[in-house]
């Protein structure tokens, strides 16, 4: 096996320097998916007629459930055993610190943060976002749901710049070599879930600015009271943009895991890993969503 044939990937992990304070790849892309999720919930916003008023906290919402949904769920499915063992690594799990054995700490940021926690913290803040504006809860997610593939697609950058979440070993022309893990061709899971969720991305948008000017079509000639009771995702019924999102992401996310080594030691002895048995409930909820919510009425 000639190693020199691949990709030999070993990017330094900060970006540049600002004030002697490093500014890491992770960081920045992370930002970047955010703001981009922001710019596109706004476009939203404004082409459904929804006031700034209730546009404004959306933002805090999110980011702040995001994070501790993503943080959380890193630490109590993938590493309970550690971070529950004591006092100390119930403080790292909150705290972007690591405690010293000599007593000391040292700022380490977030290490570890996983999408299924950060898709179910993300749903119970917008729950708490919707009692705050009085909106309905599934047009709020039908609205996220459009922008979170960007989001998605930057996160996965951010692990291929880190070198985490990495693949099998394998003999493809395009594997790379993770030299800060080993010296073994691998899969670039990272890659391949970034690439699959711009597609989605693509596709969401697609399906949303047609509805919307199909939207304008139809509300053509209608009074203003059939026009309100209209959903919000028109002509989509209510619940579809989320429950698409959900599916194809998870459906994604649950084959391609066997392309990825696992993250825990205990997955080892595991028919489907922790990714795969996590990503089954939001697929199953996805379809539920897409089919039959508005059924229920």
């Amino acid at each position: 096996m000639d190693l020199l044939l691949y990709i030999h990937w070993n990017p330094d992990p900060t970006f540049f320097h600002l004030f002697g304070f490093p500014i890491l790849y992770y960081s920045l892309l992370w930002v970047v998916g955010i703001a981009c999720s922001y710019l596109i919930a706004k476009r939203e916003y404004r082409d459904l007629k929804i006031g700034d008023d209730k546009f404004d906290p959306l933002f805090i919402y999110c980011f702040v459930g995001i994070l501790v949904g993503c943080r959380l769920g890193h630490c109590l499915f993938y590493q309970p055993e550690y971070y529950l063992s004591g006092v100390k690594p119930f403080f790292e799990m909150i705290l972007p610190i690591k405690f010293l054995p000599d007593g000391g700490w040292e700022w380490i940021g977030y290490k570890g943060l996983a999408s299924h926690g950060g898709t179910l913290g993300l749903a119970i803040a917008l729950w708490f976002y919707c009692r705050k504006t009085r909106m309905h809860f599934m047009d709020v997610l039908d609205i996220i749901a459009v922008a979170t593939p960007i989001c998605a697609c930057c996160i996965r950058l951010a692990n291929l710049m880190n070198s985490e979440i990495i693949g099998n070993p394998t003999s493809v022309p395009w594997a790379f070599v993770f030299e800060r893990v080993d010296t073994l061709p691998r899969h670039p899971g990272q890659l391949y879930e970034a690439i699959a969720y711009f597609i989605f991305f693509l596709g969401m948008m697609y399906l949303y600015r047609r509805g919307i000017r199909l939207r304008r079509t139809e509300i053509i000639g209608m009074d203003k009271k059939s026009v309100a009771a209209l959903p919000a995702a028109w002509p989509h019924r209510r619940g579809f943009y989320f429950g698409l999102c959900l599916t194809e992401i998870f459906t994604f996310r649950f084959f391609i895991e066997f392309l990825k080594a696992d993250q825990v030691a205990f997955e080892q002895s595991m028919t489907l890993n922790m990714g795969q048995w996590l990503s089954i409930p939001f697929i199953l909820v996805g379809v539920y969503c897409m089919f039959f919510y508005e059924k229920k009425k």
